[in-house]
């Protein structure tokens, strides 16, 4: 006897197929965003010198807010 709670045919199968693409899709946008913090976690930037030296209002306004270096 058949079991009312498992359907059969092409209603299961495309519930299936598409449970199977959203996994995998969710699966891929997992698999980015780890990538994207294990990258931005191994490339941070090194110390650079800044072009304006603290206090010197004579240049532009634009600086680092606080050097690492």
């Amino acid at each position: 006897m058949l079991d009312p709670a498992m359907p059969s045919g092409p209603r299961s199968r495309s519930r299936t197929v598409a449970l199977v693409l959203v996994t995998a899709g969710l699966a891929l946008v997992a698999a980015a965003n780890f990538h994207l913090v294990y990258v931005s976690f191994a490339s941070q930037a090194d110390c650079v010198p800044h072009l304006k030296e603290p206090g010197d209002p004579a240049k532009n306004s634009y600086a680092a807010a606080s050097s690492s270096c």
